[in-house]
């Protein structure tokens, strides 16, 4: 990667996330300066100090320059509270902007990019990747600029004071530069195999964690201590070139520096004894070699942040150049009240990635008019999961057109298209919150009122009186506190208090026992009525409520109409369904 695109990527950031700070950037490189120059000038008052008590200097005066030398002490660390508290300030108020766009960009990406990044992966790319950045988003670039004046401030005292002096440590600061200058120009890639390695190791925890259950119950623990042992190595080896690059140079420097001291103490030592300087310039000749450690030092450092910020700022920008596979192009709104559902010629294959392969479905075409209810049968791998993803757009047509109520999904937002469509799958998600939180997703603005009265219409008063908390129950992350039915009955009112116009649910009650049947199934005749839902069906009963059936065989549409004509119709495929059991045919 060139210089020049490497500035260019940092000024994209800076613009994006410092631009809003600038008050605050400014004030920080004022502090950084100012603590610099305070740095530089201590060593002179200590120089005062020593040659004024060595010639009998009056009290008063070396009382002055005592108190002088506290102040100029309390007032550098004073700068040094409030850089790190500024600092730390710009710093976290810019990553977690970036950290929001890059959660939200995430979420409006394609199925397809989400299939092919584990949800661990994504935390390290969208938390560990920014952490990184945090440096350069504060005082990085001031701190260089600023530990650059200051290197060159004391080469410059020192030449001045001692020349011999002044040139050891010029040498000394041309040896550190270049050596800096090669450990630029060969970590940047081995940090960004180090946090690709990272990201891999992230997505592997994350997945084996969340499947903790089937894991022991296989007894396949050592399996995962195995992979966990290979990708921890990898990742020791991803990580090791840029870290013994770095200290071969803090060894060079180091002895470098020891030298400069050396150099500065053995000439300061000959030109004392031979009447050419006073006590307080040798004192001054050593300070001001052992300060030209500490800036190139902190060079050091922030090079090796840089290299590491310059992986993560290469990472955040590749995710977010990747754009979303449903783009929005139009914001026309979907009328009110039940929907029509309408699919012409619609063909679809998954793009690159774990589902491609041939057409999933194939020239489907069929209407649904508002207020109806389809039963969509089909066996597994048929299409069924496919055909809702597109109607909520997480994935478009890779031909056709669906529409709703006469707008294609084209060109509808995609916030207004998952509003007046809802979805409710046999897997509900549930958050570590309250259960008003879960019903609203976190949204404020709706009543407690609107809440409780959709729990009433849903006839889930019961269930209701049962928490313990009303709406106030806290509930564990993914519902552990909850029963499958009991979060089947949450997933059903937090969609009734949407609205939508269609509903689809995806065999939304087939893993509950009868009791709890029974229960869901008077709430889903609420939450239907007025509205048009399709339902994913494997059971008779679930079938037993649609108003029309479309049987999917091979992505193709096998078999679509009236559900008690088809079933009235001995050579129709829907009646031989019915007569060997749909809970077997469909398996």
């Amino acid at each position: 990667m060139t210089a020049a695109t490497l500035s260019d990527r940092y000024l994209v950031l800076f613009d994006r996330y410092l631009r809003p700070q600038a008050a605050r950037a400014v004030l920080l490189a004022v502090l950084i300066l100012g603590q610099m120059g305070l740095q530089l000038l201590s060593p002179q008052i200590v120089r005062s100090f020593i040659d004024g008590a060595m010639e009998g200097a009056p009290t008063a005066a070396l009382t002055r320059m005592a108190l002088l030398f506290l102040g100029v002490a309390v007032a550098t660390q004073s700068l040094s509270l409030a850089l790190t508290y500024i600092g730390q300030n710009v710093a976290w108020t810019a990553t977690n902007a970036l950290r929001r766009d890059l959660t939200l960009h995430c979420l409006r990406l394609d199925m397809a990019f989400h299939k092919a990044h584990a949800p661990g992966e994504l935390i390290e790319r969208i938390d560990g990747d920014v952490g990184a950045l945090g440096n350069l988003l504060s005082e990085m670039s001031v701190r260089l600029f600023g530990n650059g004046l200051m290197i060159t401030g004391i080469v410059v005292m020192l030449l001045i004071e001692e020349w011999r002096v002044g040139l050891a440590a010029l040498g000394y600061t041309v040896l550190m530069l270049f050596m800096l200058r090669r450990i630029q120009a060969g970590s940047a890639d081995a940090w960004r195999d180090s946090a690709q390695t990272r990201a891999e190791l992230f997505g592997f925890l994350g997945e084996r964690l969340t499947g903790a259950e089937d894991i022991r119950g296989n007894g396949a623990e050592p399996y995962v201590l195995a992979r966990l042992h290979r990708l921890m190595r990898a990742l020791l080896h991803a990580g090791r070139g840029a870290v013994l690059r770095g200290a071969q140079t803090f060894i060079v420097g180091y002895s470098a520096f020891m030298l400069v001291v050396i150099a500065a103490l053995a000439i300061g030592a000959a030109r004392y004894l031979g009447g050419a300087l006073t006590i307080g310039a040798v004192y001054l000749l050593v300070s001001y070699a052992n300060k030209l450690y500490g800036p190139l030092e902190e060079i050091q450092r922030q090079v090796a942040d840089l290299q590491r910020a310059s992986a993560s700022s290469g990472r955040v920008n590749e995710l977010l150049a990747i754009q979303p596979g449903p783009v929005e192009r139009a914001a026309v709104q979907i009328p009110s009240g039940p929907l029509q559902v309408a699919f012409r010629g619609v063909t679809f294959r998954y793009p690159d990635g774990a589902d491609a392969g041939d057409s999933v479905l194939t020239d489907v075409s069929f209407e649904l008019a508002p207020g109806r209810v389809l039963g969509l049968l089909g066996r597994t791998g048929s299409g069924k999961t496919t055909l809702s993803r597109l109607l909520f757009r997480l994935y478009d047509p890779t031909a056709g057109a669906i529409s709703l109520s006469g707008v294609d999904l084209r060109d509808v937002r995609l916030s207004e298209l998952r509003r007046r469509a809802a979805l409710v799958t046999q897997e509900v998600q549930l958050f570590a919150a309250s259960v008003r939180d879960n019903l609203t997703l976190f949204e404020d603005g709706i009543p407690d009122d609107h809440i409780l009265a959709a729990l009433h219409e849903l006839g889930l008063d019961a269930w209701f009186a049962a928490l313990p908390a009303g709406l106030s129950t806290r509930l564990g992350a993914g519902g552990r506190n909850l029963s499958a039915g009991e979060a089947q009955l949450l997933a059903f009112a937090r969609v009734y208090l949407r609205d939508p116009g269609l509903v689809i649910l995806d065999e939304a009650s087939s893993r509950l026992d009868p009791g709890t049947e029974r229960i869901l199934e008077r709430a889903v005749d609420r939450l239907l009525s007025g509205r048009t839902a399709i339902i994913i069906a494997h059971r008779l009963a679930t079938v037993g409520r649609a108003d029309e059936v479309l049987v999917l065989e091979g992505g193709r549409i096998r078999e679509h109409g009236d559900r008690r004509v088809l079933a009235s119709d001995p050579a129709s495929r829907f009646s031989a369904l019915l007569r060997r059991g749909l809970e077997e045919v469909l398996a």
